[in-house]
């Protein structure tokens, strides 16, 4: 598989330098580092900050966690969806910083005739030269391992993990969901001889779980790495659509418990709140999998510290990608109330996460109501790893590290300067009716509506206590909040710009549209050179961006190329800058060797987001 070649692989090389010192013996004493990540689990979807009405769904093992760590009650995620999210926490960097701000990588955006507004195109993967947290820790002694859902583009292993497995594990599609159920003789999924909670009169001794290939490879990984302090990834596919259970047990149990026939009909499940029990069995299920994960780290003894187990040794990271998806279609999955909306809003329901920490040194039972978001783990690890990289890739992390609070107690949460975190914010240029970036700051809540122009602010909480949690009154047209308005808005705008980050844009396709967009008049290839241009109607709008896409070639069967079943170019869906010409309309741009299509993307300076028809290299 060929790497991209980039004109500076700078961080790379610093942190590479840092590895070239030999790892002292005293560093073979060095903590584990644990994240166990869940897709798509709710602020409201675990026993731990219930409000209001008591979540149904049982998480007797993150409670328990809960009791031997620390709990923050305030935790946000990088972004609203998943894999901007999950390129936050493996590099640090904020997913406005980074242009990697939703799902749709490598997706050309379609603006319709009555949209004004489109969203940024997004790279294939994530940039071959961005140091992750993997490795940063594998140049710093650390076995890496990655186990679970990746969704970065590509494979982890080519990202700093020494141990990759990406498959779903138990959580594949039934092709019906009402039975088909595991078997104790299922060959790929045999259920458990032991027995686990719930229990019930039905179960009084507790239920057998299907085997979960991500869980025990998790284990798997642990047990290969003796010889060295491990950095664990796991990755739950759960508990993200399709919304289903291979245990039946488990989910006649959740039927029963609310009041639904099993098994449950063939349809959608359409009953409002957290009344779906295919959904409860899934957060159970993911429940069940931390159980086993802190069982083996219980009983397991800590090769590199005699007469320790390695729950002594280990910092475990519990939380989530996103708020909860609260439909699929007409299904209902869960309910994020008291928070407003979910995934893929920058609202509350669909940032704030679960999170709890355990490990050496941080005191049991404890809570943190401070404002935390997951860009902190990478700068709190290295601290607590005792791992250094390069300062000029240290400057580049987006986070703050929390150690003072996980160890000592502290109550505020403070960059290198000692200056307290003021705000947390949030980038989301996608989806129309959800295009806002927003911010965090004290009490308050404040977003930019990028389509009607506008902002609006919500006082979450007063004298910290809850206050309109709900976002339900809109504060910014009141005089006696305008200060707080001016504030808070030029923090975000600040934010933003010292970020660069990028869209929406304008559609040149809105049938609305006041200003001219960019129009393309020619498309030229000069073989000899490999040289491709395309030239704009003079009239128009200059060229303030461009870039080339490099495409896929006709045939390519895209996923089996990015599973690895087929040879694949790395640089195939990234953009590369392209030169502009003084006159603002004709862009050129080399077509490297080995590359067979392409396209131009184009930014006019009436922020109108165009692309060119991709085009075959004859």
């Amino acid at each position: 598989m060929k790497r991209l070649k980039t004109t500076t692989l700078a961080l790379l090389i610093f942190a590479s330098a840092a590895a070239m010192t030999s790892v002292s013996a005293a560093a073979d004493q060095r903590p584990n580092i644990l994240i166990f990540y869940v897709d798509d689990l709710g602020w409201q979807d675990v026993q731990l900050n219930d409000l209001d009405a008591p979540c149904p769904y049982e998480t007797p093992n993150v409670a328990e966690l809960a009791k031997q760590g620390m709990n923050f009650t305030q935790a946000y995620s990088p972004a609203p969806t998943c894999a901007p999210s999950r390129a936050g926490i493996i590099t640090g960097q904020h997913p406005g910083k980074l242009r990697y701000t939703h799902v749709t990588f490598d997706n050309i955006p379609k603006g319709r005739p009555t949209e004004e507004f489109i969203e940024p195109y997004l790279g294939a993967h994530l940039p071959m030269d961005a140091l992750t947290l993997a490795t940063a820790l594998k140049d710093n002694g650390y076995a890496t391992g990655h186990v679970g859902k990746w969704h970065l583009g590509l494979s982890s292993s080519l990202f700093g993990f020494e141990f990759s497995h990406e498959e779903r594990g138990v959580h594949r599609k039934l092709a019906d969901r009402t039975k088909g159920f595991a078997t104790a003789d299922d060959p790929k999924y045999p259920l458990s001889q032991k027995k686990y909670p719930p229990v019930s009169d039905k179960k009084p001794d507790g239920i057998s779980y299907p085997y979960d290939d991500v869980t025990e490879s998790a284990i798997r990984f642990m047990q290969q790495s003796d010889d060295k302090p491990f950095f664990l990834y796991l990755a739950h596919w759960m508990v993200h659509w399709p919304v289903m259970t291979r245990n039946g047990e488990l989910l006649e149990y959740y039927c029963d418990k609310l009041g639904q026939p099993f098994p449950p009909e063939p349809s959608d499940v359409t009953l409002e709140g957290q009344q779906n029990p295919y959904f409860a069995s899934m957060v159970t299920t993911v429940d069940w999998s931390l159980g086993r994960i802190v069982d083996y780290l219980e009983k397991t003894d800590d090769p590199r510290s005699p007469g320790k187990k390695l729950i002594e040794t280990t910092y475990v990271i519990f939380t989530s990608d996103n708020g909860g998806a609260e439909h699929h279609g007409n299904e209902v999955i869960s309910d994020n109330y008291p928070l407003k909306y979910g995934k893929a809003h920058d609202e509350e329901g669909g940032i704030r996460v679960p999170m709890v920490v355990v490990g050496p040194g941080i005191p049991k039972g404890t809570q943190f109501d401070g404002l935390v978001n997951q860009l902190d783990y990478f700068p709190t690890i290295l601290n607590l790893t005792r791992s250094q990289i390069a300062p000029e890739a240290k400057n580049e992390l987006s986070g703050l590290d929390i150690t003072p609070v996980l160890l000592g107690g502290a109550q505020q949460i403070v960059d290198a300067q000692g200056v307290e975190r003021e705000n947390l914010f949030w980038h989301f240029p996608h989806n129309i009716g959800a295009m806002k970036a927003a911010i965090r700051e004290g009490d308050f809540k404040l977003y930019k509506n990028y389509e009607t122009r506008d902002y609006s602010l919500y006082r979450l909480y007063q004298d910290g206590q809850r206050h309109d949690l709900e976002e339900m009154k809109d504060l910014a047209a009141d005089p006696e909040y305008a200060p707080v308005l001016k504030r808070l808005s030029e923090n975000l705008e600040r934010q933003l710009t010292e970020n660069q980050v990028e869209g929406p844009y304008l559609n040149p396709a809105f049938k609305g549209k006041t200003k001219p967009s960019a129009e393309i008049q020619k498309m030229a290839f000069i073989a000899e050179s490999r040289r491709a241009s395309v030239r704009l109607r003079s009239s128009g709008p200059a060229i303030k961006t461009a870039y080339v896409i490099y495409r896929d070639p006709p045939g390519v069967d895209k996923q089996k190329a990015r599973r690895g079943e087929e040879s694949f170019d790395v640089r195939i869906g990234m953009k590369m800058p392209a030169a502009i010409a003084a006159s603002g309309n004709s862009v050129a741009a080399p077509i490297p060797e080995g590359i067979d299509a392409y396209c131009f993307l184009l930014i006019d300076e009436n922020n109108f987001q165009t692309f060119s028809d991709i085009q075959l290299v004859p």
